[in-house]
This record gives structure tokens, C-alpha cells and sequence, in this order.
């Protein structure tokens, strides 16, 4: 039953996903973008456009998500443990398993070795989102 603060809401989209109707069609997709992507130069935008939908925003951490990273980071320096760790760079959240090396504070920077390829990496720790330790047998 859908709430009486719905009823007369005409934009589907404005009404939460659990009122509506399961039997609404999805419409075409991305078939409508199909027409305007004639010239080579229209074809990359449009693909970039896109791409550029499914972008997210940088993650906010509160206080305490901050201290747990600051610790897991600290705990896995002075242990030399492998870490897998998440982290936003340019739209996307990307993953790393790497070996800490260097917590820069003055430049708020990370450096680590990667685990598989042995691959120098720097990463900025306004980015990271998530850390979680790796066990090795």
C-alpha cells in the first residue's frame, strides 16, 4: 500500500523504489543516447558521459573510521603485515594489497610496496576508505 504522502505524485522517481508497481517497464537504457553518437567526436563524449554516470563521490569518514584507519595503518607498519586496502581515486574505489613502507604525516601521504608485483606505490591518505588486515600462515 503505498503512504498517503505518494498519492498524488506524479514523478515516479521521487517515490521510494519499495511503493512502486514491480511491472514498470525499464524503458530503453542507453539505446536513446545511440542517435547522437554520429561523428567520431560526438561517439568519445557520449562514452564518456556515460562512464562519467557511475562516478561516485569522495567517501566522508567520520572521527572514529579515521582513528580505526590510523591505527590498522600504524599496526601494519610496525608488524610489517600485507594490508588490503581501498581507496577513492578519481571517481572510482580501487583496491591494493600492499606492504607498508613510509606514513608521511607532514605530506598526509603513504608509500607502500605492492604484493604481488613488488610495484613502489604513494598513495594520499585522505583517500583511503577502508583497510583490512591480511593473515598470513
Amino acid at each position: 500500500m503505498i503512504p498517503d504522502k505518494y498519492k498524488n505524485e506524479t514523478d515516479y522517481r521521487k517515490i521510494p523504489r519499495e511503493y512502486l508497481t514491480q511491472s514498470i517497464p525499464k524503458g530503453r537504457g542507453m539505446v536513446k543516447w545511440a542517435p547522437f553518437a554520429t561523428l567520431p567526436e560526438q561517439f568519445t563524449r557520449i562514452q564518456q558521459y556515460i562512464i562519467d554516470q557511475n562516478k561516485i563521490d569522495r567517501p566522508i569518514l567520520s572521527d572514529d573510521q579515521l582513528n580505526n584507519l590510523n591505527f590498522q595503518l600504524h599496526q601494519s607498519l610496525h608488524n610489517n603485515t600485507p594490508i588490503h586496502i581501498e581507496y577513492y581515486c578519481d571517481g572510482w574505489l580501487e583496491h591494493k594489497s600492499i606492504y607498508i613502507k613510509k606514513i608521511d604525516m607532514l605530506q598526509m601521504t603513504l608509500i607502500g610496496e605492492s604484493k604481488t608485483d613488488s610495484q613502489i606505490i604513494q598513495l594520499s591518505l585522505v583517500d583511503i576508505t577502508n583497510i583490512q588486515q591480511i593473515t598470513t600462515n
